[in-house]
């Protein structure tokens, strides 16, 4: 692989340029990493449950019982809660679709 900053031959797994310190993208594909956010949609109070569930891949159903038995035997459930609600950030609102009229050439 080449720098297209400065031409040099870099290894394929470099991230950055080892002449000129620029950063390069990878050659294979690009993965993105799992986030933890609570959904807009789905959640029952806060989705904090929801976010776990998605985030662990688990069934919310399992992470909400789960949630709920540590809460009534103790103040951690209540405080983890809290604490997801406060330090967890909501997903991204989600643009509408527009759609585009296409223009009429009048004949001429």
């Amino acid at each position: 692989m080449y720098c297209c900053n400065c031409g040099f031959q870099i290894p394929d797994t470099a991230a950055n340029c080892t002449s000129c310190g620029k950063y390069v993208l990878p050659a294979g594909p690009i993965v993105q990493r799992k986030r933890l956010v609570r959904p807009r949609q789905g959640r029952k109070i806060a989705g904090v449950c929801l976010a776990v569930a998605q985030y662990f891949e688990l069934d919310v159903a399992i992470v909400r019982v789960i949630w709920f038995i540590t809460a009534f035997f103790g103040l951690l459930g209540i405080v983890a809660y809290v604490a997801g609600w406060v330090a967890i950030p909501e997903e991204p609102l989600a643009l509408p679709a527009t759609t585009v009229e296409p223009t009429r050439v009048p004949n001429i």
